[in-house]
């Protein structure tokens, strides 16, 4: 696994793009393609944060989560065919980048050059760009339909941000294990502790099981001190044991976790399932936390 740990840490924790377009309501509405046969909608709605959950429901709460500020939902209509373009914008491209991924599933088929990443199936199409998570669903599943779901998403997706890309702090994360698709963004509340986020991780196949490699990104090296403190509080492990280099931390809940604090970010590795790590762990984890910076954009 470390042989292959060419990737450059970015230090900070930004995405790639700052060509922002479309995002207020009325300049998404009208950043919608032209599609031939079909009838754009002249209303839209919008909701937000005190009234999502009247659009939809139970899933609300994880959009707030994800910092969900406003939602802007339309539709195109041919005949009795519909699709219905749902808009949501979040507090910062990582958020939407999280919700996006909170969303999706190896049951899908991926598609690259639609934003960041882009997922579908018969019904539906799904992807993230600069601030936004679009959700678009079909009335059918016909092939025509996907293809005109592919089209309205790839010209949607280029005037909301046309360099729209994964969060730039996952090219640090090792190439070799790594499980296609599986990166997440998770604003609070990483593995169940509210002091540790915000959180990149990535799940990958090491020595014949299941990990996740994580990286809690402090801002801050001060910030990342407060935040060990807090977890060496829980663990009730002696604070005179915490600086930089090489940590294990005694998580009850989830098992031993071994982890390397580096400045502004800590680097781990998790098992769901509490198995403890071999020695060798923290040779990948020391090498993502010592790659130096480089500028080199993220497209995955």
């Amino acid at each position: 696994m470390k042989q292959l740990l060419i990737y450059s840490l970015i230090y900070g924790c930004g995405f790639v793009s700052q060509s922002l377009s479309a995002q207020t309501p009325e300049e998404l509405y009208n950043s919608l393609p032209i599609i031939e046969h079909w009838v754009l909608s002249p209303d839209k709605e919008v909701f937000h944060r005190e009234n999502l959950y009247e659009r939809i429901n139970g899933a609300a709460p994880l959009f707030l989560e994800n910092n969900f500020q406003e939602m802007t939902t339309t539709e195109y209509t041919r005949g009795d065919d519909y699709i219905t373009i749902q808009a949501y914008r979040h507090a910062t491209p990582e958020d939407a980048f999280g919700m996006y991924a909170s969303e999706r599933s190896s049951d899908m088929t991926f598609y690259e050059g639609i934003g960041g990443e882009a997922q579908g199936d018969g019904y539906g199409l799904f992807f993230f760009a600069g601030s936004m998570y679009v959700k678009m669903t079909a009335s059918d599943e016909t092939e025509d339909m996907k293809q005109i779901l592919l089209n309205i998403a790839q010209s949607f997706s280029e005037k909301i941000d046309a360099e729209a890309a994964y969060p730039k702090l996952f090219a640090s994360f090792p190439a070799e294990g790594l499980i296609p698709h599986t990166q997440t963004y998770i604003s609070k509340n990483y593995i169940g502790h509210e002091f540790l986020n915000p959180a990149y991780t990535a799940n990958y196949n090491y020595q014949g099981r299941k990990i996740q490699l994580f990286i809690i990104a402090g801002k801050t090296a001060e910030n990342t001190s407060r935040i060990l403190l807090e977890y060496f509080t829980f663990t009730k492990q002696k604070k005179e044991e915490l600086s930089e280099g090489k940590l294990l931390i005694e998580d009850r809940y989830n098992g031993n976790i071994p982890a390397v604090w580096k400045g502004q970010y800590i680097i781990g590795a998790f098992d769901e399932n509490g198995e403890d790590f071999a020695e060798d762990i923290y040779s990948v984890l020391q090498e993502v936390s010592l790659i130096k910076p480089a500028a080199t954009p993220v497209k995955m």
